[in-house]
């Protein structure tokens, strides 16, 4: 018996040695150690065994079932970490670069309105917002615009209040940023210089040229002495930071409720050089913004005094701005959220 016992314990050590996976070892510990397997089967003929050796036999048949409980432990332990390592070397390379982390950037819209009011900032501009849900007081009347007047057909409103217009304190959709001149000098006394960028909503049909959401882009300074020249000469110094040195600027008369005079400004064509193609409608120019001295009935609602105090303003689309520069030729594509295009600034 105790020669079989040897037997077993060295072949059973061989055939663990040589299991060469995990479902191979499993299948061993099955055959040598289960309830019908071989050392079971050995420590049942323990009855054969003279009685005075039994004792002896059995405590060294434990300690051969320790050992081999020991060594199917150890083989199946080296086979997991050899499986392991070999996952971890098909999966990564330890010894390359970690993999960088995908990081996104900002919208196209979002890049050109921090690049305009950086523009302003550097001459002498401040960077303000203001509310996007608005009182008809502070979006039309106080811009010259009151009840009725035939000018509140140049903007498609989205109306808040349920009654619409006829509320007592009508509230909408801002139509532009225009707003925060008045709401700007009710609260500062002069001189002011701002730009105010933010959303603007209106309610009309959507084409490659209109969105019933865009931004825009105010600007309003007012001080002692301000003319025309002094807008003239600010947006020309702009259109040059942001379309070229080489640029050449139009001004043509325009109306707007709340400027006197009122005036649109364009640029020479940068695709064709102001000989006319596509982008520019053969004119050879392409219009930018509106702007304007402030009315001095504005001036007067915001308690200033238009003897005194003159100012100018003006208002742009930083998304028109983005089509300009980089030849995009349907508004929509900006808040579509196709990362196809987004991707490409």
């Amino acid at each position: 018996m105790a020669d079989d016992a040897t037997i077993l314990l060295d072949q059973a050590l061989r055939d663990l040695e040589a299991a060469a996976d995990e479902p191979a070892v499993e299948a061993w510990r099955i055959a040598v150690l289960g309830r019908n397997g071989s050392l079971n089967a050995l420590m049942s003929r323990i009855g054969a065994i003279p009685t005075d050796e039994r004792r002896a036999f059995g405590a060294a048949a434990n300690q051969m079932k320790q050992q081999m409980e020991a060594a199917f432990a150890e083989r199946n332990e080296a086979l997991r970490r050899a499986s392991l390592e070999r996952e971890t070397a098909q999966a990564i390379d330890v010894t390359l670069p970690g993999r960088p982390l995908a990081i996104g950037h900002y919208h196209p819209t979002t890049q050109i309105v921090r690049e305009i009011s950086g523009i302003f900032e550097r001459m002498g501009f401040s960077v303000v917002e203001g509310p996007e849900v608005e009182w008809d007081y502070y979006n039309f009347e106080a811009l010259n615009i009151p009840k009725d007047h035939p000018a509140r057909d140049m903007w498609d409103t989205i109306w808040v209040s349920p009654e619409g217009p006829r509320a007592e304190k009508p509230m909408l959709m801002r139509t532009h940023t225009s707003p925060m001149q008045v709401r700007v000098m009710e609260q500062t006394e002069p001189p002011i210089r701002v730009i105010v960028p933010g959303r603007c909503y209106r309610y009309e049909a959507t084409d490659a040229t209109h969105e019933s959401m865009f931004y825009q882009i105010e600007g309003l300074a007012v001080d002692e002495g301000i003319g025309l020249a002094d807008l003239k000469g600010t947006l020309y110094e702009f259109a040059r930071q942001m379309f070229g040195e080489q640029r050449k600027v139009r001004f043509r008369c325009d109306y707007f409720p709340f400027v006197e005079p009122g005036v649109d400004m364009s640029i020479d064509c940068f695709k064709c050089d102001g000989k006319g193609c596509r982008t520019c409608k053969n004119s050879g120019w392409i219009e930018i913004l509106g702007a304007g001295m402030v009315h001095p009935e504005v001036l007067r609602r915001a308690g200033y005094d238009p003897d005194r105090y003159t100012g100018f303003a003006f208002g742009m689309g930083p998304e028109r701005v983005a089509m300009l520069r980089y030849g995009i030729e349907d508004i929509r594509l900006f808040y579509a959220n196709d990362l196809r295009f987004l991707r490409q600034f």
